[in-house]
């Protein structure tokens, strides 16, 4: 292997091809060299080569000084930093995606940030991958950025971030790599923060709602704990209280459709007003409401499609995640080119989600 990535450039540039690397030594021949002929010139397996490129844990010392010596030998280069440095792409970025695990909706929000992001990304001429943070569980800070190295990546965006993530937080503290978080507060020189004024739309959508409907006691249920957009909307549902003279009764739902039901079950017939931190945790609401056979206004929180089809018309905020995520790839653009971090607003709209607003 060469000494280092950009000691290689002259070499790769000549060489590189799709599918590998020119072999340069006189004694193999103007063949392609795969990861297979580093294999078998070490004398151990594909996924062995294949751990000892990626940085893996767990490899011994030995083996990783047989699998370099072969790279080095046979002037290998992995095909994913080759075909990075050969090519005219401005840069290579990772979509680092939180997947949740407790519900399939959650995913059509996931979706839309994806293809907002591979959108702008072909606009900009920047390569792209998508991540997720159970790769990087119990993973060092070298080794994850061992690991993105490996892939050429240049810039992360980070979707879904918490405060129990520390890990990760530690990767964009270090400053290796140009970051944009998803509706959380880092801002330093090279990350910026992209997203809407959750505190505001919070306390927007819930005086609309309790306006409309002359409320006075609030039973509302937040999202997830140490959650970042958790704790700006609980305090934009503060601020209302308080401007407003009102009580309200905070319970953690946790961003689940089930728990929000229960807990509306069990405190709904007492409060004149539902306000849930999130429209699948509204649903749940509206559930039990139905099931109890009374009525009181709910209101949600990200205008996800499947709120239409709930068959009552609640008011929500409705985010548009394609256009928050292309702003967070022009933003990691604009870093990767030398700006500094900063925080970025997008708008956000209040609606009544109606099933005629949804259907195509």
């Amino acid at each position: 292997m060469c000494r280092s990535v950009t000691n290689c450039f002259d070499t790769i540039s000549r060489s590189a091809k799709q599918g590998g690397v020119r072999r340069q030594h006189s004694g193999m021949g103007n063949f392609m060299v795969s990861i297979k002929d580093v294999a078998r010139h070490a004398g151990v397996a594909i996924s062995t080569v294949s751990k000892v490129l990626n940085h893996y844990p767990n490899v011994s010392e030995e083996t990783k000084e047989k699998v370099n010596k072969s790279v080095e030998e046979l002037n290998f280069v992995p095909n994913s930093v080759a075909a990075a440095l050969s090519s005219k792409q401005a840069g290579r970025v990772a979509l680092l995606v939180n997947l949740s695990k407790k519900s399939q909706v959650v995913g059509e929000i996931d979706l839309q940030y994806i293809q907002g992001a591979i959108n702008k990304a072909m606009a900009l001429n920047l390569d792209v991958i998508t991540l997720f943070f159970s790769m990087f569980q119990n993973k060092t800070l070298e080794e994850m950025i061992r690991y993105l190295q490996s892939q050429s990546i240049t810039g992360i965006i980070i979707y879904g971030l918490t405060k129990e993530d520390t890990e990760l937080r530690e990767l964009i503290e270090s400053g290796q790599f140009k970051c944009v978080v998803i509706d959380a507060p880092i801002v330093n020189e090279n990350t910026s923060s992209v997203g809407i004024d959750q505190r505001k739309a919070q306390h927007d959508v819930a005086g609309k709602t309790i306006e409309e409907n002359n409320c006075r006691q609030i039973l509302y249920i937040t999202g997830k704990k140490n959650g970042y957009v958790t704790e700006e909307r609980l305090s934009g549902m503060e601020d209302l209280v308080k401007e407003r003279g009102l009580t309200m009764e905070v319970l953690d739902g946790s961003f689940s459709e089930l728990r929000a039901r229960n807990i509306t079950l069990k405190y709904g017939r007492e409060k004149d007003v539902v306000v849930c931190a999130s429209d699948l945790m509204a649903i749940g609401a509206m559930k039990a409401l139905t099931e109890m056979d009374i009525f009181r206004p709910v209101c949600g929180f990200d205008g996800i499609i499947l709120m239409g089809y709930v068959g009552k018309q609640m008011n929500t905020v409705r985010q548009d995640f394609a256009e928050i995520s292309a702003c967070a790839m022009e933003e990691l653009y604009l870093l990767i080119n030398g700006g500094k971090g900063r925080q970025v607003r997008v708008p956000y709209t209040l609606v009544r989600m109606k099933y005629m607003d949804i259907i195509c």
